[in-house]
């Protein structure tokens, strides 16, 4: 029985830990003043094949968690011996499933130098399905009960995936008997649950979730064949999911740790610094929300391209989430590089990067070229394909065609949460946050032309910051 350590005023530092879709980042705040005192960040290069083809987005989970190991190994050992609480956030809307038992959990504890490592035990946990995944056809989907709930469903949250393998993959769903996203799973194995907990921040994210009775619409999933004792426990932000089994990287054995935050509440937590501030994120994808104050759900899903999540707090966030947006950019850059390949040149991508980001920012960039981005579709228009419009000889120029690509995804963005609704807000500045954004001076244009708002940058604003901010807020 773990005996939990009693935290006084003495405790001086959070470990935040951010599960990204393409990296883990992970940071000590010092708890008096929320400063970073130390920082990592490894890219995972988790991506595995999928079994249903190119619309399937798949990652390893044990290279996930041995990118956070690593992480969490390299941040100074004085400072992990003094970490009062652990928060860790993630990508959201994925699914993954484990199989914990009698017999065996999904991962071995083991003793090393007076310390513990996690290892998966792969035959015992499933990938992880991401938000990116796009199994679930519109056909699909509509096909699935309307949930009782104000937040819409799409392919990529979690309980459409569960659905889709209830029809596709029952062999495989019988394997498991846990699931959660990537972070419930980080927070289980850390905590040694047996079952796992849900923040309702992720719990909105899956789909057929109420946020008003902060609770699963079992019915309706039970009456249609869904699994519902996979479903996690749910508890609000500011509980407690369990305590560190064991002494971890000199992080003190009994450490409470938070519930799996999502990342774009994190984001926003520890981004925004007054009620009249908006984020702006772009970094794989991109969002704009801000924080609302006493908002109701409605009962049933609203088909708007604005939708509210839970907060902190209590609180909910107005977002509007872009499956466009520096994976966009990535995209074409290594198209770019593809050319030049295959004409017989290698150029780093690091070089077309510098080219792009020099020949968009000048001024005679500006073109009457057209580029509407939405290569991905999006969540509430998912048949929406990608186009250009207006092309001629004067206007295909590298800058031309990378500054209209720049402004196609501001507009597409725009489009989704206007400028009206911030003014209506009574939002007064945007708040930039993700590297796509910091390192974009073409994109940073093409806001403020559109937004007509000051766009600022805080100082270490993200999202692995803003789980350890969230962690301070247990009670």
């Amino acid at each position: 029985m773990l005996k939990f350590q009693i935290y006084t005023k003495m405790d001086q530092y959070i470990l935040g830990i951010d599960i990204g879709t393409t990296s883990v980042k992970v940071v000590i705040i010092n708890i008096k003043d929320h400063t970073v005192e130390a920082h990592h960040e490894k890219n995972t290069q988790s991506n595995i094949p999928s079994d249903t083809g190119p619309g399937g987005n798949k990652q390893d989970v044990s290279t996930i968690i041995s990118a956070i190991h690593l992480c969490v190994s390299k941040l100074p050992r004085h400072l992990l011996q003094k970490v009062s609480r652990i928060g860790i956030c993630g990508q959201m809307h994925g699914v993954m499933l484990w199989k914990n038992d009698e017999e065996a959990k999904a991962w071995d504890i083991v003793d090393k130098e007076k310390s513990v490592r996690f290892d998966i035990r792969k035959e015992r946990v499933s990938a992880l399905y991401t938000w990116q995944d796009n199994r679930c056809d519109p056909d699909f989907l509509a096909a699935l009960p309307e949930p009782e709930s104000h937040l819409r469903l799409s392919s990529g949250f979690g309980c459409a995936t569960l659905f889709w393998m209830v029809k596709n993959r029952q062999e495989k769903l019988k394997k498991y008997n846990c699931a959660g996203t990537i972070t419930d799973f980080a927070v289980a194995m850390l905590c040694d649950l047996d079952k796992p907990v849900m923040c309702n921040q992720n719990a909105g994210s899956w789909g057929y979730f109420n946020c008003k009775l902060n609770k699963w619409n079992t019915d309706i999933l039970a009456k249609n064949g869904f699994p519902v004792d996979l479903l996690p426990e749910i508890k609000n932000s500011n509980e407690i999911a369990g305590y560190l089994v064991d002494s971890w990287h000199g992080i003190p054995k009994g450490t409470p740790i938070g519930l799996g935050y999502g990342d774009i509440q994190c984001s926003v937590l520890s981004t925004i610094e007054h009620r009249c501030d908006a984020v702006l994120n772009i970094s794989t994808s991109a969002q704009i929300t801000f924080v609302v104050e006493n908002y109701t759900p409605p009962d049933r899903p609203q088909k708007l391209p604005i939708e509210y999540f839970p907060y902190f707090n209590q609180q909910f966030i107005a977002i509007s989430a872009s499956l466009n947006g520096g994976n966009t950019l990535a995209t074409f850059v290594r198209m770019l590089q593809q050319w030049t390949m295959d004409l017989g040149f290698s150029v780093p991508q690091c070089k077309v990067w510098e080219k792009l980001l020099a020949a968009g920012d000048d001024d005679s960039s500006v073109s009457d070229l057209v580029i509407k981005p939405t290569c991905l579709g999006e969540r509430h228009s998912r048949e929406t394909g990608g186009s250009i419009q207006n092309i001629h000889v004067g206007n295909v120029g590298l800058g031309q065609v990378f500054r209209a690509l720049c402004r196609g995804l501001i507009e597409n963005l725009h489009s989704m949460m206007p400028k009206e609704i911030l003014q209506e807000a009574k939002i007064n500045r945007i708040v930039g946050n993700g590297s796509g954004l910091s390192r974009n001076n073409v994109l940073q244009k093409e806001i403020q032309r559109l937004y007509q708002l000051p766009l600022v940058f805080t100082t270490g604003g993200d999202a692995a910051k803003g789980a350890a901010m969230a962690a301070a807020l247990i009670n």
